[in-house]
C-alpha cells in the first residue's frame, strides 16, 4: 500500500491506523517517497525554516533537509507546526515522514521514535539580561524568576537537575511562548532568565543585544537528530548513508556557518564611530550615493544611511547568508538588477537605490511620505511578503496600514505563532525591520548634522543628535 493511501486513510480512520503492522508499513516504504516526494515536520522559527526577505524557504533545518532530499533524488514538502509537541504528535500520526525541528536527543524522544544520527552539537545556557539579575550557578536559579517554553529538553534537564543536584529549584513553564519568545521577554525585563540552546541565542542576541549567557545548564553539550516514526528502516539506513558523506565532506558545518557564524553585533551604531567613518569612508562613495538617490528619486542622505546600516560603507562586507557588497545584495537580486559585481560600490549603490525604489513603487498609492520609503526599507529587510502580512494584520487590529507608527506595532507580532499562523507568509523576525529603520533614521540625522557643520565648517558635538 502506497504512502499517500494510508495516510489518506490515517486521516479518514483514524483507528484503523492504529495497528503498528500498518505504522511500521508506512513508515518503511521508501519507494513511495521517491513517488510523492519527502514530507517532513518542522516549526516556522529561525533556527530551522522561514520565508527570508526574497520570499523564498531559508533556514538551517531547511537547507539540510534539500540535502537530504537531493541525495534521495526527490524534493521535499515541509509541513509546519507551532510546538514541539505539535510536531512529534504529528510524527506519531504518520503525517509525515521524518521531523526536523531542532530536536535534542532525548531519551522520551527516542523509546517513542526512530533517532537519526547526530547531526549538531548545541549546550543549553541560562540566558539573563545584562544589568539585571546575574546567577552564576545552579543554586543561584532558586533567587531569580525562570520561566522556559514547554515540551522542551530545558524541563526535562531541569527536572533531572531538580532530582539528584538541586532540589531548591523551581521554574515557569510558557505553554504559549516560544524560545525565541521568551528570550525576548528577559530582554524587555519582563522575566529574569530564561534557558536556550546557544545556536538559539546566537541568533537572538543580535536582536536583543543586552543579552547574556549565565552559565551552561549542562556539563555535556547536547545533540541535535531527525526523528522518524517507529519502525522505520529504509529511510533510517538512507538518512545514515547520507550523513556520512555529508559529515565527510563538512556540508553540515558549511550551513551551520551561513546561520551562525560570528557577525557584527550593535556596537557598530556607536555615534562617534558612525562620525568618523563619515569624515573617512562617506567621501569615496558619497558622489554614488547622489547620482543613485537623483535617479531613482531617493533622498540620497536616507540612501546612504541605509548603506551604512547594511554594510557600515565597506564594498568588500559579506554576511554568511551570502549577501554581499556596500548594499548587501543577494545574489539573486543583484542578477535581477544587472549588477554583475557586487563589490563594486557604484553598482551596488546603483542596484540598491534601483531595488528600493521598486519595493517603494510596488506599494498602494494610498501610502504618502514619509512612510512610503520607510515601509520600502523594511521590505527590503524582511521582504514584501511579510510587508503585506504586516499590512494586513495592522488593519485587523483596528490600526492604519498606510501609517508607519502604526505598521511597526504589528510587525513584531509576526514572531508570534497565534498571528503568524494566519498570515500567508507566516513566521518572520517582525521586530527587526523595526529596529532596522529606527537605526537608519538615527543615521540620517545624524549624517545631516555633519553635513551641516562641514557646509558651515564647524564641528558638531560627535553625540549630536
Amino acid at each position: 500500500m502506497r504512502l499517500l493511501a494510508i495516510m489518506m486513510l490515517c486521516i479518514g480512520l483514524l483507528s484503523a491506523c492504529s495497528s503498528s503492522e500498518d505504522y511500521e508499513r508506512v513508515a518503511q516504504d521508501i519507494g513511495s517517497i521517491h513517488e510523492h516526494g519527502l514530507v517532513v515536520l518542522t516549526r516556522n522559527a529561525p533556527t530551522t525554516y522561514f520565508i527570508d526577505r526574497e520570499e523564498q524557504e531559508a533556514g538551517f533545518e531547511h537547507d539540510i533537509v534539500q540535502d537530504f532530499a537531493r541525495y534521495l533524488g526527490v524534493e521535499p514538502r515541509f509541513k509546519t507546526y507551532e510546538s514541539i509537541k505539535e510536531v512529534l504528535d504529528a510524527l506519531e500520526r504518520g503525517e509525515g515522514h521524518l521531523a526536523a525541528a531542532g530536536l535534542t536527543e532525548l531519551e522520551s524522544r527516542t523509546e517513542r521514535f526512530e533517532t537519526g544520527p547526530r547531526y549538531y552539537q548545541v549546550q543549553q545556557y541560562v540566558v539573563c539580561r545584562r544589568n539585571g539579575p546575574q546567577p552564576k550557578r545552579l543554586a543561584d536559579l532558586a533567587e531569580v524568576s525562570l520561566l522556559i517554553t514547554s515540551d522542551s529538553s530545558y524541563n526535562e534537564q531541569l527536572e533531572a537537575l531538580k532530582a539528584s543536584d538541586a532540589p531548591e529549584l523551581r521554574w515557569n513553564v510558557a505553554d504559549g511562548l516560544t524560545t525565541e519568545q521568551i528570550l525576548e521577554k528577559v530582554w524587555r525585563q519582563e522575566v529574569d532568565c530564561t534557558i536556550a540552546d546557544d545556536n538559539i541565542f546566537s541568533i537572538n542576541r543580535r536582536y536583543f543585544p543586552e543579552l547574556v549567557e549565565a552559565f551552561p545548564l549542562n556539563t555535556t553539550p547536547d545533540h541535535l537528530v531527525w526523528l522518524m516514526p517507529k519502525g522505520t528502516k529504509e529511510l533510517k539506513d538512507a538518512l545514515y548513508e547520507w550523513y556520512q558523506d555529508a559529515n565527510d565532506e563538512a556540508r553540515i558545518t558549511l550551513y551551520a556557518a551561513r546561520y551562525y557564524a560570528h557577525v557584527e553585533n550593535f556596537d557598530y551604531v556607536d555615534v562617534a564611530t558612525f562620525v568618523r567613518r563619515i569624515k573617512e569612508r562617506l567621501p569615496k562613495y558619497e558622489q554614488a550615493f547622489k547620482e543613485a538617490g537623483e535617479k531613482y528619486d531617493l533622498d540620497w542622505r536616507l540612501l546612504a544611511a541605509q548603506a551604512y546600516q547594511e554594510s557600515h560603507w565597506n564594498p568588500n562586507a559579506r554576511s554568511p547568508t551570502g549577501v554581499r557588497g556596500i548594499m548587501m545584495l543577494t545574489q539573486n537580486t543583484a542578477k535581477e538588477l544587472g549588477v554583475y559585481n557586487r563589490l563594486d560600490p557604484w553598482q551596488s549603490i546603483d542596484g540598491g537605490a534601483r531595488y528600493l525604489a521598486n519595493l517603494r513603487n510596488r506599494l498602494p498609492e494610498s501610502i504618502e511620505e514619509p512612510h512610503r520609503s520607510w515601509m520600502a526599507l523594511a521590505a527590503y529587510n524582511i521582504g514584501m511578503g511579510h510587508l503585506h502580512d504586516a499590512r494586513a494584520l495592522t488593519e485587523r487590529l483596528g490600526l492604519d496600514p498606510n501609517n508607519w507608527f502604526d505598521l511597526q506595532q504589528a510587525l513584531p507580532k509576526l514572531s508570534q505563532p497565534h498571528y503568524y499562523r494566519t498570515l500567508r507568509f507566516g513566521y518572520a523576525r517582525g521586530g527587526e525591520p523595526v529596529q532596522y529603520l529606527a537605526r537608519i533614521r538615527n543615521y540620517e540625522d545624524i549624517l545631516q548634522v555633519q553635513l551641516d557643520a562641514r557646509e558651515k565648517g564647524t564641528e558638531p558635538n560627535s553625540n549630536a543628535p
